[in-house]
């Protein structure tokens, strides 16, 4: 057992209680007329005026700020199909950065069901009980059939955070390397290896934010997709080039920008050193990037470096998006979340990466100093601001789609009460 597993499972099983999430209860119930408020017969109150108005879910129950984070375990980070039970431990984990960055609370459930239509009948009948959905570790191509289907069926926001969330932490890292090595998104050649849900949805992301499609290669297992080519998903197929070449190393050779969502070690130091000048390579495999940071860094001192993990700069972490993101979305009451709220979240990001970095931020990362620029392209999850700019980007683009059933006016003292929910965890 190395250290890490060590450390892990001790954490896991800390103070001798098993697991990462508790319920605790928000009203009093210490008295005989607590219990009668609490259950019978006073419950009964709330139950009447919600059958007969179903709005008033979210003035007397949990509704509104309860997220369901759903697994089947067929895709569990990196470590593929591992069954619903065993995905538990990452669900719970969800729940913890949820409650940590937003405020929002969780229950995770771990459904046994492989079958994409079955999946989707069980967790569209659990809509009731949530203000939102957040899908996790549910393989592709089932993915986004199950995703599609319950955004078509619910009306609370539904989000596959495997492929939105790193898409839209990417995208905001990929408009500012561009800014910082001036170059325009819509002249940049792009390489996106790896076309599972992250990899279909950051090329889905990086088109709206101004890539050009003639200028993006999207390369999967068997090589680059290419027209004609055999056996294409209808995801794959939407991105499929008109190229004669067909392996990474042709297309990433004059490419501007690398995004692996892939297995390491697949980008050599000569594929990166053909790449075109100032190259900006995001290595998104985990824990082994397609690319070490320390070669690429000893390969090209001009490359902008991006990678899933935390001991790097550049730190490419979903736990930037979903948490705030629901909390906007659930603010306003958004029946989905709109591709116009996922890039405001993305700006929103690559916004404040720009701003001074507070004192909080430097001691939360053992006093290193960060600024923007090569090193420093997205915020770290550790920056208090970030629910102030997200989740309020998010809520304005959710009333600008006009999908927000309460719509927020007064910005500024929503943006207030973000700050003062949070203080709490900041404190």
């Amino acid at each position: 057992m190395d250290d890490l597993e060590k450390r892990a499972l001790e954490y896991h099983c800390l103070g001798g209680r098993a697991g990462k999430l508790s319920v605790e209860a928000t009203k009093p119930c210490k008295t005989a007329d607590d219990l009668s408020l609490a259950y019978t017969p006073g419950v009964a109150k709330p139950v009447l005026r919600i059958e007969k108005d179903a709005e008033d879910a979210y003035r007397y129950t949990n509704k509104g700020n309860l997220v369901a984070v759903i697994s089947n375990g067929t895709a569990i980070l990196g470590l593929g199909d591992r069954g619903a039970l065993a995905s538990k431990p990452v669900m719970e984990g969800k729940g913890v950065l949820f409650k940590r960055f937003a405020d929002i609370d969780v229950f995770d459930i771990e459904i046994n069901e492989k079958d994409p239509d079955k999946l989707v009948e069980i967790i569209a009948s659990l809509e009731p009980t949530f203000g939102g959905i957040n899908l996790e570790d549910i393989k592709g191509p089932e993915c986004f059939k199950v995703e599609r289907e319950l955004i078509k069926r619910c009306s609370i926001p539904v989000f596959h955070d495997d492929q939105h969330g790193t898409a839209i932490i990417a995208t905001a890292g990929l408009m500012n390397a561009a800014e910082i090595i001036g170059k325009s998104l819509g002249d940049m050649k792009v390489v996106v290896n790896g076309a599972g849900a992250a990899g279909i949805s950051c090329s889905k992301m990086f088109l709206s934010a101004g890539v050009k499609k003639e200028n993006l290669i999207l390369c999967d297992s068997k090589g680059v997709i290419y027209e004609g080519r055999q056996g294409l998903t209808e995801e794959k197929a939407a991105f499929a080039a008109k190229t004669d070449k067909r392996t990474l190393a042709e297309v990433i050779r004059g490419a501007d920008v690398f995004m692996g969502l892939s297995v390491k070690d697949c980008v050599s130091a000569e594929m990166l050193l053909s790449m075109n000048r100032d190259p900006v390579v995001f290595a998104m495999a985990n824990p082994d990037p397609e690319i070490t940071y320390d070669l690429a860094m000893a390969t090209r001192s001009d490359v902008i470096m991006a990678t899933g993990r935390s001991d790097y700069p550049n730190q490419i972490n979903n736990v930037l998006g979903f948490p705030f993101i629901f909390r906007g979305a659930l603010d306003v009451r958004a029946s989905k979340i709109t591709e116009n709220m996922k890039m405001a979240a993305a700006k929103a990001l690559a916004a404040l990466a720009k701003e001074p970095v507070p004192n909080v931020v430097r001691q939360a990362y053992g006093g290193a100093d960060f600024s923007f620029g090569r090193n420093y392209i997205v915020p770290k999850p550790f920056d208090p601001r970030v629910i102030e700019y997200e989740a309020l980007a998010v809520a304005k683009a959710a009333c600008e789609d006009k999908v927000a059933a309460s719509p927020i006016t007064d910005w500024d003292a929503y943006r207030s009460s973000l700050v003062k929910r949070m203080e709490k965890y900041w404190l």
